[in-house]
C-alpha cells in the first residue's frame, strides 16, 4: 500500500485533452469544477498519508523523535485503525485500516481514471469525498444546458437494469450505492424486502436525471441516501448535513410507512 499511496499524488498535467471543458458562453463546465475540488481533496489527504508514514518510519529507525502524534499514529495502526492525522482530513468512514487503505486506493483511481481519460459512462458515487458538490455540478450542467432556472431543478431517479457503456444525454449513470432493509427487484422493477439474513444489497446503475418542478410519484419510497451506516451527521457551514446525501425515490408496492418503519436506507460506504 505505501508503495501505491507514495505515487498516488493526482497531477493536473496529466488530463487528458476533453476532461476540462468549457462550456460555449466561457463558463467551466460544472463537472469539471467538482472534479477539480476532488482533486484538491484527495492530494491533502494522500499528502498527509505520504508524509506521516515517511516520518514514522523514521522516528522507528531512531532517526527522529517519535512525537505524541507519531505514537498515536503507530498505535492505530498496530490496532487496524485509521489513524486520528489521516481521518482529520478525510472523508467519513467506519472502515479498519486495511479495509480503509484498500478503499482510499480504489478511490483515487477512480479520481485518476476520469482525470486522464475523461468523464466514465457510470460515476461511482463512493469514491467522491464531497458527493454534495457532485450533485450539485450536475444540477449546475443541466441548468446551464438547457438553460433552466437551477433553483427549480430536482431529481427524477430510474433504475438501469442494462450495463451502461455510454453516458446519458441528459443527467448521469450513478452506482456504488447499497441496500439497507431492503433490496431491488430487477424482475418486478420494485423495491421489496431483504432476503433472510441479507444485511445490505447492491442496486444497480441509476440514472440521475434532472427535471424541473420534480414531484415524486405516488408509488415511490423517499430512500434515504447517506455516506456510512452511521444514518447521523452534523449540519455543515453550507446547511448540509455532513452524513445525509439526498432522498433516492424508488419505486415499490408497499406503504411509505412501511420502509420507514423497517429505516429502509441507501448507503454509500459499509463498514468492512
Amino acid at each position: 500500500y505505501q508503495r501505491r499511496v507514495h505515487g498516488g499524488l493526482l497531477q493536473l498535467e496529466t488530463a487528458g485533452p476533453h476532461t476540462f471543458r468549457v462550456m460555449p458562453d466561457g463558463l467551466p463546465y460544472s463537472l469539471s469544477t467538482v472534479l477539480s475540488h476532488e482533486i484538491l481533496k484527495f492530494n491533502i489527504l494522500l499528502e498527509r498519508v505520504k508524509t506521516t508514514l515517511a516520518e514514522l518510519q523514521k522516528a522507528l529507525k531512531g532517526l527522529t523523535v517519535l512525537s505524541e502524534q507519531l505514537d498515536h499514529m503507530f498505535f492505530s495502526i498496530l490496532n487496524d485503525t485509521v489513524p486520528h492525522l489521516w481521518e482529520e482530513v478525510a472523508y467519513p468512514s467506519l472502515k479498519p485500516l486495511g479495509s480503509w487503505m484498500k478503499d482510499l486506493i480504489r478511490r483515487a483511481e477512480f479520481i485518476r481514471s476520469w482525470l486522464v481519460h475523461g468523464e466514465p459512462p457510470v460515476f461511482w458515487l463512493s469514491g467522491f469525498f464531497y458527493p454534495h458538490g457532485f450533485m450539485t455540478g450536475i444540477l449546475q450542467a443541466y441548468a446551464r444546458q438547457s438553460h433552466t432556472p437551477v433553483d427549480v431543478l430536482g431529481f427524477s431517479f430510474n433504475i438501469v437494469d442494462t450495463e451502461a457503456t455510454e453516458s446519458p444525454e441528459a443527467g448521469v449513470y450513478v452506482s456504488g450505492l447499497f441496500l439497507d432493509s431492503g433490496r431491488w427487484n430487477p424482475f418486478s422493477k420494485l423495491l421489496v424486502d431483504s432476503r433472510p439474513g441479507e444485511s445490505y444489497s447492491s442496486l444497480p446503475v441509476i440514472h440521475f436525471l434532472p427535471e424541473a418542478n420534480h414531484h415524486t410519484p405516488t408509488n415511490c419510497y423517499q430512500c434515504p441516501l447517506y455516506k456510512t451506516t452511521v444514518r447521523k451527521g452534523n449540519l455543515s457551514s453550507l446547511g448540509q448535513s455532513t452524513n445525509l446525501i439526498l432522498a433516492v425515490e424508488l419505486p415499490t408496492n408497499e406503504t411509505v410507512d412501511y420502509w420507514v418503519q423497517k429505516g429502509t436506507a441507501l448507503v454509500c460506504s459499509l463498514d468492512d
